[in-house]
């Protein structure tokens, strides 16, 4: 039996697509509407066991939902995985069609992982509005101390966090019009992004109420409902994951070793990561490492005492909180305290979001 690789070069009006068959040989070549229907009756028009390839792009967790059906398998690559498409030869949409095949008829594809159900991708557009909103925030913050600074007066955050609060820091500045301008600008925009920002996080604590997972991820010491969620719909589901050790390099706390030949053994920590998850996972490590009477705080502390610099215990605190997450999810089970480090915990935590 022939399988066949279909490689999907994908625009908003229009896909080039591209039938490779298990042989390499190119049986198939054409362009349709980038339309569901239309792509749908492009992949059915060719023989079972079929798969379908297309690289990461806006369109591609739609795609990947609803093309799922029609396919033996459907696959979103990592782009930048694709240096042949992008530095061999000619360059135009059929050829990279029919590339994106080859390669995945090959297994050179790297895959981007999207959530199969339409309510969950539609929860984790919600959590990085709630993530953007609250960064534009720290970013337009960052730029009215700035503006303060390059008037030596040193403030923070706290300082103007309240309309309330920003008379008596003016009477601090040069009493000009065009950086009494700039600061109501910036002070408008924050505003805006706070009020956003809070909103939405309002906005997820009354969502995790209608999820059992994330009620129990709660229990373990600095896992509050932000954190909780945004665990649950960037990593998705337990299973894509063969190890605690490749969940922690997604994460960007695990280990990598690199060596060329006899050459000495380099370890790091690995570099390819989701950022998203990674500063949650050492936000939710430190607010563990503060929680009264925590297993986890106990695991920081016999870190230090052993010589290791606060980011690599902090680090090794946030291996066990990853590991306890993901063992709860998998088994189901409940937080127990005393499993921290085993692979299972929960309890909870001050300072948690």
């Amino acid at each position: 039996m022939t399988t066949h690789y279909i490689g999907l070069d994908v625009h908003c009006q229009f896909t080039e697509f591209a039938v490779v068959t298990s042989s390499g040989r190119l049986t198939k070549r054409g362009q349709c509407p980038t339309t569901i229907p239309a792509l749908v009756a492009a992949i059915e028009s060719v023989k079972r066991p079929r798969y379908v390839a297309f690289e990461e792009g806006p369109m591609a967790e739609w795609l990947y939902r609803n093309l799922l059906a029609s396919a033996d398998g459907v696959t979103a690559c990592e782009p930048r995985r694709n240096r042949w498409i992008a530095q061999e030869g000619e360059k135009d949409d059929p050829l990279d069609a029919a590339k994106v095949a080859q390669l995945h008829r090959g297994g050179y594809l790297k895959a981007v992982h999207h959530p199969e159900s339409e309510e969950r991708s539609i929860l984790k557009g919600h959590v990085g509005v709630y993530h953007d909103r609250v960064r534009q925030r720290v970013r337009t913050a960052n730029r009215i101390i700035a503006q303060f600074r390059s008037h030596g007066v040193v403030i923070q955050e706290a300082d103007f966090a309240t309309p309330g609060q920003r008379q008596g820091l003016l009477r601090r500045l040069p009493a000009d019009p065009l950086l009494q301008k700039d600061l109501d600008v910036l002070w408008e925009s924050y505003d805006l992004t706070a009020f956003h920002a809070g909103e939405l996080e309002r906005s997820l604590r009354q969502l995790v109420r209608n999820y059992e997972i994330l009620r129990r991820f709660q229990a373990v010491p600095g896992i509050g409902p932000v954190w909780a969620t945004t665990f649950y719909v960037y990593v998705d589901t337990p299973w894509r994951f063969r190890s605690k050790e490749a969940l922690w390099k997604y994460l960007g706390i695990g280990l990598e070793r690199r060596h060329s030949g006899n050459g000495p053994v380099q370890v790091r920590v690995s570099k390819s990561a989701n950022r998203r998850l990674k500063w949650m996972i050492l936000s939710a490590a430190e607010s563990a490492i503060r929680s009264l009477d925590s297993p986890f705080a106990a695991h920081y502390a016999r870190g230090r005492n052993a010589g290791l610099p606060h980011h690599s215990a902090r680090r090794n605190v946030a291996r066990s909180l990853a590991a306890t997450l993901w063992g709860m999810w998998k088994s189901g089970d409940k937080y127990h305290p005393e499993w921290v480090g085993r692979g299972a915990t929960v309890g909870a935590g001050s300072g948690s979001r």
